[in-house]
């Protein structure tokens, strides 16, 4: 036997491993990055003298996700911590096979960004890398005009985090500057998250505009995966849906033999254009499905019902409009609305000022009484004394784990149903909130958030002793290790599905068994448009800027 086909007969060894970018952006140029690539060192076991990107394994008994694999290696590899570093993208995993070394990789790419230009000053690194350098990441992409050598799919893995480099330059602006909105938007509810990365979408679609190829359908389908992965992916369950929906109906397009090509252009974008409008009339759905459900509940002697009392937190557009509404249509003198100030951007007292503004402009306001309390956080159990309904909004509704709703929500349950037994918790949300074990959104995410959100207010109000924590916070490197301080600012939590007493949605109320049903075909669907994005195939793509050979939008799938 030769020595070639001994080696590619002994077993694969299969390694999961993360591959961390690091990108630096100078100032007032955010598409002009340079990523740094390491040059592995002698004493390495696998591909020595080699550029990479931080990497290293992840090991399942001490890191709980692959993310904190990648922090993990960071820090060791580079001394960057979250000081230094924001987390910037996450890249879709690949595997693909070695046979010279007898590995199976699976890669999960990352991206990171350093949060000051003059950060690169904290790398130090380890025994592991000879040396680094600042590239541009088009050269990367562009191998052999790198004319150096590199790790395995080191083209692929970059092409996973950094899509600008292999669409043209107005689609990859829209895509970035639609992902970098979404993730940044703290005030919008999930609803409205949904219509921008739609309306994001169908500009990438108009940019993109080429031949109706594999190409474009590839593209088109990991655009879709970042604006769900890379834009706010705690609150990418609509996304989701909704993204997935369309390239349903794109795909039937692209199939159709005896439309041309201008034509399904201008059929492509009226899909795109119809679930944006259809959201307005979903959420009028929802609005009736929720008074429905108040009459079917509350309705006593004919709806007659004198007072009712709400109490919910957080801001929620859906929720809003829907006590209102309900409200108006229910025979109801007086509704009492206890709100959650919902810290640490007090989104409660935000919903309570636009509650109180809209009824006052009612015709009937004059017919009704609302009264408005406003309570504290801590203050969950006092105000869900004697209420009839705690009143959810969701962000994400999982088969398996829950609602997720902002953080709160589960302290809020647990005290309403102890202190009033007979409440009603109702769970207000269209069905493009339902997901489930899709493998696009993860379940298990912790959206941490600026602990500046939470300090600032100490020390606007003067907490006494705030500075003290603020010099915890901000230690020096140099400094021994002796004490630390960690604010956290965790956006997010489940609530158990059996604590819910009722979903409603734009269909009615969903039971346990209608929300698994809508996970599996969900599931269905993502591994339809987003597991087979295979493309080993290097593909020409002409932005009218340069030409060459860069790697697909994703890279390849497997090997």
């Amino acid at each position: 036997m030769a020595p070639q086909e001994h080696q590619q007969s002994q077993p694969m060894t299969k390694r999961a491993i993360i591959s961390a970018f690091i990108f630096r952006f100078p100032p007032n140029q955010p598409t002009k990055p340079s990523i740094a690539l390491f040059k592995r060192s002698n004493t390495v076991r696998t591909y020595r003298h080699h550029l990479a990107p931080i990497s290293g394994s992840i090991d399942l008994t001490t890191d709980p996700t692959p993310l904190a694999a990648a922090w993990r290696e960071l820090r060791e590899e580079t001394t960057l911590t979250p000081s230094d570093l924001s987390l910037w993208r996450t890249g879709k995993p690949f595997t693909f096979c070695d046979p010279s070394i007898t590995r199976e990789w699976t890669v999960h790419p990352f991206a990171f960004r350093l949060k000051s230009p003059t950060g690169e000053g904290a790398i130090r690194t380890d025994w592991e890398h000879e040396g680094w350098e600042w590239y541009d990441p088009k050269t990367v992409l562009e191998h052999e005009k790198l004319n150096l050598p590199t790790v395995p799919r080191l083209q692929d893995s970059l092409a996973r985090v950094w899509f600008e480099g292999v669409t043209n330059e107005r689609a990859g602006r829209a895509l970035a500057t639609g992902l970098e909105r979404l993730a940044t938007d703290h005030e919008s509810g999930s609803h409205e998250l949904t219509a921008i990365a739609l309306t994001v979408f169908r500009d990438f679609i108009v940019y993109s505009r080429g031949d109706l190829d594999g190409r474009w359908w590839d593209m088109v389908r990991a655009a879709g995966w970042h604006l769900v992965k890379n834009g706010r992916e705690s609150m990418g369950a609509g996304t989701l849906n909704a993204v997935l929906s369309i390239l349903g109906e794109i795909e039937g397009i692209l199939e159709q033999g005896m439309t041309g090509a201008e034509g399904k252009w201008e059929r492509i974008l009226a899909v795109v254009d119809h679930y944006l409008g259809r959201r307005v009339y979903r959420a009028q759905q929802i609005k009736d499905c929720f008074v429905s459900y108040l009459l079917s509940q509350f309705a006593d002697g004919g709806g007659k019902k004198d007072r009712l009392t709400i109490l919910t937190m957080s801001s929620s557009s859906t929720i809003r409009d829907s006590i209102l509404d309900a409200y108006d249509s229910l025979r109801i003198k007086s509704l009492e609305l206890r709100i959650l100030e919902s810290r640490p951007l007090f989104e409660g007292a935000s919903i309570a000022s636009s509650i109180l503004s809209t009824f006052k402009s009612r015709p009937n306001a004059h017919d009704k009484h609302l009264h408005i309390r406003l309570y504290t956080d801590a203050s969950a159990a006092l105000a869900a004394k004697d209420v009839d309904i705690v009143l959810l909004g969701a962000d994400c509704i999982s088969a398996t784990k829950g609602v997720s709703n902002k953080t709160g929500s589960l302290p809020l349950v647990l005290s309403a149903r102890h202190v009033t037994p007979s409440v009603r918790v109702v769970v207000l949300s269209a069905l493009e909130k339902v997901t489930g074990s899709t493998g696009v959104i993860d379940d298990e995410l912790t959206e941490s958030n600026d602990p500046f959100e939470v300090w600032s207010a100490w020390r606007s109000d003067g907490v006494r002793g705030v500075q003290v924590l603020e010099k915890g916070m901000k230690r020096d490197k140099s400094e021994e290790e002796t004490s630390s301080v960690t604010v956290e600012n965790t956006y997010f939590e489940w609530v158990p599905l059996d604590m819910v007493d009722a979903f409603v949605c734009e269909e009615g109320v969903l039971d346990r068994d209608s929300i698994q049903e809508k996970s599996r075909k969900l599931k269905e669907m993502a591994d339809r448009y987003f597991g087979n994005l295979t493309a080993d195939n290097l593909r020409e793509v002409n932005d009218g800027d340069s030409e060459g050979k860069v790697y697909g939008l994703l890279g390849g799938e497997s090997t």
